[in-house]
């Protein structure tokens, strides 16, 4: 199904302070300031629900042609080999007949097929995408990420930090932006489908638990200038901080990297890939799971190898599909049995999509170049309804057709489900004027939050 969409324009106050009183809606933006008695009445707030966040972040970008919107009827030179579709558990939705386990799983999730913001390099639309912010601009601006770790700092106590990348950071910007390093993303490192889960600064290659342990013992032992200064503050706090750092290594916070502890029937269900070894996606999806139960805010899942597909595509595609339905379609199911996706937000996108009509020219030879006049961005739990389509492209995928939907739509959409003021004003360290998302002052495009779907 689709969602119309139509826009009435904003009069008597300004778009930061519309999306203040929550005016934006499935209507568009009502007209405020100049209502009569009889106008009708702004949509309610949605209810914060998000406590945790999972960004499946597909770097390089992934086609929506040969993904989540397919368009068969366009013919060879718009889907090459991939004609075939499935239908979901939603009437009316299909995919890519590579995605099997997703098309079970279609009434957890809903997908915005009008995603659009038109820019083609890899390093500007990710930033776009991850800020909901121009680039190129005087200020850089933190990713959504930091965003979470700035606004829930007084929430969360846990002992794993607040933002997780696993397992490298993707975004080709600082994520963290002008808030500082202390919003930067814990990037894991090591790989989660490994025997051992060598988290980096956590497990240490070659050292086993009980040599960390003895190695602890003995540093106690030796600390003779720390236990004669033991009441000194400094030193206090220097020991409280070595203490939480012990607790990550070899206490609770290990605990939560250590997916030895999960069944094997349910680490299998996270998917294998074809020589029959657990692969490294669907591990990842299964260890920020993990880090939900654990209370940690933001949880980056960085697709290993991308999708950057210029040559070689359908090869790859025939690959990283079926890697992508298995593991994203077991964390939405494994989130739904704990009752954790309605706490849990899910969201998974490129930083832009790939051309619609396949590029058949040497040296591509079927691939497909970088597109981001329109791509698919699907978003589970959290407050977002699942078994809907927001938005669709035309016969061919080239171009929105009905509801447009941009990056500040969609982070501002994330961000009032999270109970995060998307107008807020944020801390610069040189006093620069900056807010959590400000479209209107950028000139960029926007059609209102997502409210259809929350």
């Amino acid at each position: 199904m689709s969602t119309n969409h139509s826009s009435v324009k904003v009069t008597g106050m300004s778009r930061r302070e519309a999306m203040r009183r929550g005016l934006c809606g499935t209507a568009g933006m009502l007209a405020a300031g100049s209502l009569g008695t009889n106008a009708l009445a702004a949509p309610a707030k949605p209810k914060a629900k998000a406590k945790s966040v999972i960004q499946i972040f597909l770097w390089g970008g992934m086609s929506h042609n040969d993904t989540w919107d397919p368009k068969p009827e366009a013919g060879e030179d718009y889907m090459g080999e991939f004609m075939d579709v499935v239908n979901t558990n939603v009437n009316g939705i299909r995919l890519n007949a590579l995605f099997p386990e997703l098309a079970k799983q279609a009434d957890k999730y809903s997908l915005i097929r009008g995603m659009t913001h038109g820019v083609n390099g890899h390093e500007t639309a990710a930033y776009l995408m991850q800020t909901g912010h121009k680039s190129g601009g005087r200020l850089a601006y933190p990713s959504v990420g930091a965003i979470f770790t700035k606004f829930k700092e007084d929430q969360y106590k846990g002992i794993i930090p607040p933002y997780v990348v696993l397992t490298r950071a993707a975004g080709r910007f600082s994520e963290e932006g002008f808030l500082g390093p202390a919003y930067k993303p814990f990037a894991t490192g090591g790989d989660p489908a490994a025997e051992r889960f060598e988290v980096e600064g956590v497990v240490a290659r070659g050292i086993s638990d009980a040599r960390q342990v003895a190695r602890r013992e003995l540093l106690g032992k030796m600390d003779t200038m720390g236990k004669a200064m033991a009441s000194d503050s400094e030193l206090v706090k220097a020991q409280e901080a070595k203490e939480r750092a012990y607790e990550l290594i070899l206490g609770s916070g290990k605990e939560v990297f250590d997916l030895t502890k999960e069944k094997d029937e349910l680490r299998d269900r996270y998917g294998r890939d074809n020589s029959g070894r657990r692969h490294t996606f669907g591990q990842e999806c299964l260890a920020a799971r993990r880090m939900v139960e654990a209370g940690v805010p933001y949880i980056t899942i960085s697709f290993p190898g991308g999708w950057d597909t210029h040559s070689r595509h359908f090869e790859r595609m025939n690959v990283q599909c079926p890697q992508l339905d298995q593991g994203l379609a077991a964390l939405l199911e494994d989130l739904s049995d704990r009752g954790l996706l309605d706490s849990t937000l899910v969201w998974c996108t490129g930083e832009f999509g790939r051309g619609p009509k396949v590029d058949w020219q040497p040296p591509w030879n079927g691939g497909r170049n970088h597109y981001g006049k329109a791509f698919t961005v699907l978003v589970a739990g959290g407050g977002f309804k699942g078994g809907h389509v927001v938005g669709s492209t035309d016969k061919v995928g080239a171009e929105p057709k009905e509801r447009p939907v941009y990056p500040a739509d969609l982070l501002g959409s994330i961000y009032q489900l999270a109970g995060i003021d998307s107008t807020a004003k944020l801390p610069h360290p040189l006093g620069l004027e900056a807010y959590v998302l400000d479209a209107e002052k950028e000139g960029m495009k926007s059609t209102g939050l997502l409210t259809e779907i929350m």
